[in-house]
């Protein structure tokens, strides 16, 4: 399986988690707009904890990219804080998601579909922030997103990103949810390394997407790399209503605000 295969497997999984109603996938309500357009609004780069107010700039205008991030959530709440919005992503039915939004409470938002390491159709220095919530778990490099973030953000810029501590799939348990924390797996940890296991074999069947547990040096590293100065950070969990072994022990999810010089 290449990486076509991955992209085209994991639009289809992320289509079939609207028509399920995945968390993910549930437009805002409009009192949840009705605020933002008042300036009150909290957004998510991980799973429950609000992204800080301070790490926004005022949002009047701000041309935006919500990267990876269609669903109906994030970008509908940016676009009636201010923000000019454009919301990328390889799903046609998670940009529905915002389309609806828009349509229903009178938002500008752009809808571009594509695949996050490749942001070709925008030109150089078109965006002010980046807004990247946990998905690049679902592409099997990560290097490519950071260095296109880089190079479609102007100076000054800011890239908030949330993304998945590898620590997560180091363990038998990771895709079964079980209880069973076994160490098992190396990092960087890939699905398709592992095809021929039956409870991959049947997530892929079902309809889940492919998975891929980057290392914290792509992670954090790779944002370095592509010449980001990191200048916040913090770390979440899953809830108290999400089945998660994990998260009784530690966060594994994390948020960074990153700055192009």
């Amino acid at each position: 399986m290449n990486e076509d295969d991955v992209r085209e497997h994991n639009r289809r999984s992320w289509d079939k988690q609207v028509r399920e109603g995945n968390r993910w996938t549930k437009p805002v309500d409009q009192e949840t707009i009705r605020k933002a357009r008042n300036g009150e609004f909290e957004i998510v780069l991980t799973p429950t904890t609000p992204v800080p107010a301070d790490w926004f700039p005022p949002l009047n205008g701000v041309k935006t990219l919500c990267l990876a991030s269609a669903g109906g959530q994030q970008a509908p709440v940016l676009a009636a804080a201010g923000a000019e919005v454009t919301v990328f992503d390889n799903s046609p039915r998670q940009l529905d998601q915002d389309r609806m939004v828009a349509e229903r409470d009178g938002l500008q938002i752009s809808f571009v579909e594509g695949d996050m390491v490749d942001l070709s159709v925008f030109e150089s220095e078109s965006f002010d922030l980046i807004f990247h919530p946990c998905s690049n778990t679902f592409v099997p490099s990560v290097l490519p997103v950071w260095q296109e973030c880089f190079r479609v953000l102007r100076s000054g810029g800011i890239l908030m990103a949330g993304f998945t501590n590898p620590v997560r799939y180091i363990f038998d348990d990771e895709r079964k949810e079980n209880g069973n924390l076994e160490v098992r797996y190396p990092l960087p940890y890939s699905d398709l390394d592992y095809l021929d296991q039956p409870h991959i074999k049947q997530a892929i069947e079902s309809g889940f997407a492919l998975e891929f547990g980057h290392t914290l040096e792509d992670q954090i590293g790779g944002q370095l790399k592509a010449g980001f100065l990191l200048a916040g950070f913090y770390e979440d969990r899953y809830g108290e209503s999400d089945s998660d072994p994990l998260s009784n022990f530690l966060d594994t999810f994390i948020a960074t605000r990153a700055i192009k010089p």
